[in-house]
């Protein structure tokens, strides 16, 4: 395996997690006996431009594909994030009528409806059909298609290039990110801006965050290495922006290389945290196996003990990160019986390699549970808040992630 932006020989191996299958895979329970297919689950670390990366063992196109379950509108948490992000650019942008807004990988629409809403024309491009189609619904135009530099020229050609280009949690995604990025740089306007979130490899790595890899996730990105890939397709980042999702996220502000925004403070603050806390040294990434492994041991000694004494443990948040650690831990029906999921495209099926079932909230309610296991733990504030009916009888929250951690309704934030 070579660098995907380098080309570099990858050696060095950042976490090895065994293997998987791809955790937004959710099973029919009619065919309960169906075979999967697993892959391996081992990041490595380019030596060259430090670049923490999976190989693509599953083309992107089949992970991404109509039975795509994720669906963002599920969320407040993020719904808000998303509003407070689009009335920001809205002002700093000027954006009004005139404009043209473009987010690549667009989802349900949960995030373009609030620049649809201020009468700002947008577009949405989301490869997985039934998302998009939610999408459409609301009136969002969404084109069905992966994005790159021959698309990002049709869409320039046929409805003009974008004063905006949003790309949340989707830099990630693609294994091709050389042509990705030298898409947005076709798409986007000679003065026009770019943003995208991803998690901080520096906070995935002080966190302990091992379960956000997952075969989704392709890539894994710290600022510097993101500014690398950008400058070699003419790019350039020229502010960014610290954030609490997904357990520390950045947002980074991006232009043409030879566009007048300015570098600011902040962008010199992250450089300077991410050069002090050692990202440029191989070091610094060769130590995350050991804090993996004891975080999974941990939770399964919990679970045994638990079933030992008669104390039962169910799950909230049918989450992608959640399938990375029930299944690198080994965890099945016999630890934990089911977990709780908000959306009904997820309800009802089985969680992919555990095949724990996955139930509505109503059945917290029934079963009385000791213990409710917090899969998404990065929405530990809101899931504890909305479920603190369980210490009506006496129920506890517990999460895994950085380390074990039980604790009583009333200490949910």
């Amino acid at each position: 395996m070579n660098c995907r932006h380098c080309r570099t020989p990858l050696h060095h191996v950042f976490v090895d997690l065994g293997s998987a299958p791809p955790s937004n895979s959710y099973l029919d329970p009619r065919a309960p006996d169906s075979a999967e297919a697993w892959y391996p689950l081992k990041a490595f670390v380019c030596e060259n431009c430090r670049l923490v990366q999976l190989d693509e063992f599953k083309p992107h196109d089949e992970i991404f594909s109509s039975e795509y379950a994720y669906f963002s509108s599920y969320s407040p948490t993020w719904l808000e994030h998303a509003r407070r992000y689009s009335h920001e650019m809205i002002r700093r942008l000027d954006l009004g009528p005139s404009s043209f807004v473009c987010e690549i990988a667009s989802n349900d629409g949960y995030l373009l409806r609030n620049f649809s809403e201020a009468g700002i024309p947008c577009l949405g491009i989301e490869p997985t059909t039934n998302t998009a189609e939610a999408a459409r619904a609301i009136g969002i135009e969404t084109w069905t298609e992966f994005f790159g530099k021959a698309l990002a020229g049709r869409i320039a050609k046929e409805q003009g290039r974008a004063d905006l280009v949003i790309g949340n949690n989707v830099l990630a995604h693609v294994p091709d990110i050389g042509d990705f990025v030298e898409g947005v740089g076709v798409l986007l306007k000679p003065e026009g801006v770019a943003t995208f979130e991803f998690p901080h490899l520096l906070k995935l790595v002080a966190g302990n965050q091992f379960d956000t890899v997952y075969h989704e996730h392709f890539s894994y990105l710290s600022l510097s290495t993101a500014g690398r890939i950008f400058e070699s397709r003419g790019l350039r980042v020229f502010d960014v922006d610290t954030l609490e999702t997904h357990g520390g996220s950045l947002r980074l502000h991006v232009c043409h290389a030879t566009a007048p925004h300015r570098g600011t403070s902040r962008l010199d603050a992250v450089r300077n945290l991410e050069t002090d806390s050692g990202m440029d040294g191989l070091p610094f990434y060769l130590g995350f196996q050991e804090a993996a492994e004891r975080a999974k041991d941990d939770l399964l000694v919990f679970l045994i003990e638990s079933k030992r004494n008669g104390r039962e443990v169910a799950a909230y948040g049918a989450a992608a990160k959640g399938n990375t650690l029930l299944n690198y831990a080994g965890v099945r029906p016999d630890l934990l019986p089911y977990v709780v999921d908000a959306s009904p495209h997820k309800q009802g099926r089985l969680l992919p390699g555990s095949r724990i079932p996955i139930v509505e909230e109503s059945r917290l309610r029934e079963t009385k549970p000791n213990f409710v296991l917090i899969l998404p733990w990065n929405l530990r504030t809101e899931i504890a808040r909305q479920l603190s009916y369980i210490g009506e009888w006496g129920g506890q929250f517990v999460t895994a992630i950085p380390s074990l951690q039980v604790f009583p309704t009333e200490n949910a934030s």
